[in-house]
């Protein structure tokens, strides 16, 4: 007989539902919530502590760590250094990757964003955090303040100019340069299709994920061209690679992105700039999907979405957005990366 691990909050959601004591704590939980254990499927290899982030306040940490306690017997288990029973992933940092580095991250107060920003500063790098949450973004700061890297927060809205230049001045401020961009923010739709798409969504989501890219990149292109170096990577989607991912002007959007990273990866490459995008598949951010989806949308949709082979974490994301971004991605550019877990693939 196999031994029954002690169960931790990196222990997977699977491992907690398949066991005598934790299948039991976290299905009170759910039926308290009025769900059951099929709204978990999709994501049973993520570790328990994802639903903090996904839940988006409604299991706060307090809530993950007594269902540890008592899942244990009132006793803590010993920290282990094990991923979780689905992957065995745990994120390990390289030291120094990002040292002397000033990196602009946006929508780095949440998400993938923040993922982002987290890593490159315990790697040493400076980043300039963008969002538009002056609240969150204190958080960030605070929760990275020992370092090794810095933390600059910029309160910034990237489809206004102004702001972009904010965020410019502040990277370059003490005679910085700007060494990378990751142009994480963006928004969903209401998956809707063309006929029912309003000018208001259209504009709102082509702006942000698109155009704020857009304007970004170009702003921080002269700093890289002087210095003859740099790096950008532009978050996609799996709807910048089909037509069946989202809905249309979020699909839209992300093919964009990917037609912004090839023809300034051609354009900019013989300067010594790499530009490359990453298309995640199926990420558990906790960002809200949209009040009211399109019901004409979501039935074409589902199937198809229902095929997504994995969820992954924010910080998975961040590791291969980092990878891009730092010298490991030296001889790189112009690519489109698939973090998605074999999606595009399917």
């Amino acid at each position: 007989m196999s031994e029954i691990r002690p169960l931790t909050a990196r222990s997977s959601i699977g491992a907690w539902l398949d066991h005598p004591e934790g299948g039991s704590l976290v299905r009170q939980l759910l039926a308290a919530g009025g769900a059951d254990e099929s709204s978990l499927a999709p994501v049973r290899g993520l570790p328990l502590q994802q639903l903090v982030v996904m839940s988006q306040g409604a299991v706060p940490q307090s809530v993950v760590d007594d269902l540890v306690l008592r899942a244990n017997g009132g006793v803590s288990p010993e920290p282990t250094d094990e991923g979780d029973e689905s992957t065995g992933w745990v994120e390990r940092t390289t030291p120094g990757r990002f040292a002397g580095a000033t990196v602009v991250v946006t929508g780095a107060a949440s998400g993938i964003g923040r993922a982002t920003a987290s890593r490159i500063v315990r790697e040493g790098g400076r980043v300039v955090a963008v969002d538009i949450s002056e609240a969150r973004l204190d958080e960030l700061a605070t929760d990275l303040q020992a370092g090794p890297g810095e933390v600059v927060p910029v309160v910034g809205d990237i489809t206004q100019q102004a702001d972009i230049e904010r965020v410019v001045a502040a990277a370059t401020d003490g005679g910085h340069g700007i060494d990378a961009l990751a142009n994480v923010a963006g928004i969903n739709d209401d998956f809707s299709p063309a006929h029912e798409t309003t000018d208001a969504l259209w504009d709102r989501v082509l702006a942000i994920n698109l155009t704020g890219a857009f304007k970004l990149l170009r702003a921080v292109l002269p700093s890289m061209l002087e210095r003859g170096r740099g790096a950008v990577v532009n978050v996609a989607s799996e709807a910048g690679l089909r037509g069946n991912a989202s809905g249309n002007a979020y699909t839209v959007s992300k093919h964009g992105v990917i037609g912004l990273t090839r023809s300034a990866a051609f354009m900019y490459g013989p300067q010594g700039i790499r530009v490359n995008a990453v298309a995640p598949g199926g990420v558990a951010t906790g960002i809200p999907m949209p009040a009211t989806p399109s019901a004409t949308g979501t039935g074409r949709l589902g199937p198809f979405q229902a095929m997504i082979p994995t969820i992954a974490t924010a910080e998975q994301l961040a590791a291969s957005i980092t990878f891009l971004l730092s010298d490991d991605g030296v001889n790189i550019n112009g690519a489109v990366l698939a973090s998605d877990g074999g999606w595009s693939v399917q």
